[in-house]
């Protein structure tokens, strides 16, 4: 624990104040590296916004296509054990750099996606080459690792009682109906638990942005994530103490967010032995 984590991560709060580039001696600066960020450092604020959409795009499409297949899966479709492997797959493999190149060539000028469309008479440029569109590409890519959060659902939809439904049925209550006043309430454990973990994963996404992108943020720095302009700094401009700043600011800002969260489960997360 101390070598490995908490020394590190106290070496890392101590170069967040100093001026370092792996060759001399760190240099005490103060906060002059958190005052760069917000001050100087426009390259910084965009990779703030990229990442705020990129979560706030890819979170709930991910836990909206988990929760949809996950529903369809209990339905008691045959070959279900072979149906959950399979989607589970993208989960194991989607982080992969070979992943991420694969995406790469897919919507590249001459990948599948602008032949397919060339067969009904749309022409696209490259979907990964066009600031509009690169961002969600990886977006796309995101919600496709959905394995994991949908395995999570249907383990909770198998927990739900039948009688529920039933009694919801008896007082009228339609598919929509009962679909908000019972599953969504008794998921919500489940979703508070994959909401956390989606965003953590999502702000600290880095693999598919760098591959996608080839390491340069895109197009118009449209894919520009936040880890990878802390990578940028840190191993290739040599700032290392402006990348050790940068990750301490992600640190305080994912705590913040998730303490955030937890305040506000206590009014919509609710668990079968609460009355």
């Amino acid at each position: 624990m101390l070598v490995f984590t908490l020394g590190p991560m106290l070496f890392s709060l101590y170069l967040a104040f100093t001026r370092y580039d792996l060759s001399g001696a760190p240099e005490w600066v103060g906060f002059a590296n958190f005052e760069r960020m917000f001050t100087t450092d426009p390259r910084y604020l965009d990779s703030v916004s990229v990442t705020l959409t990129y979560v706030a795009w890819s979170v709930p499409l991910l836990l909206a296509v988990s929760l949809g297949l996950a529903m369809l899966l209990n339905r008691g479709l045959r070959f279900l054990t072979g149906y959950r492997a399979l989607f589970y797959l993208p989960s194991l493999i989607g982080g992969s750099v070979a992943v991420a190149a694969l995406w790469r060539q897919i919507f590249g000028e001459e990948g599948i996606v602008n032949k397919a469309l060339a067969l009904v008479g749309i022409e696209h440029t490259s979907w990964i080459g066009d600031p509009d569109s690169a961002l969600y590409t990886i977006v796309i890519l995101q919600v496709w690792t959905f394995g994991s959060a949908m395995v999570i659902f249907l383990a909770g939809l198998r927990q739900v009682p039948q009688e529920l439904y039933d009694a919801a049925s008896v007082d009228g209550a339609g598919a929509l109906r009962r679909f908000r006043s019972v599953t969504l309430p008794m998921l919500s454990p489940l979703i508070f638990f994959n909401l956390l973990l989606s965003v953590v994963n999502a702000f600290q996404a880095f693999t598919s942005a760098y591959v996608v992108s080839n390491g340069s943020g895109g197009p118009s720095d449209s894919t520009l994530f936040y880890t990878l302009y802390l990578y940028e700094q840190g191993f290739a401009q040599l700032n290392m103490g402006y990348a050790a700043a940068m990750a301490w600011v992600l640190v305080l800002g994912l705590a913040l967010f998730t303490g955030c969260l937890f305040l506000s489960s206590r009014y919509w997360v609710h668990y079968g032995d609460e009355r």
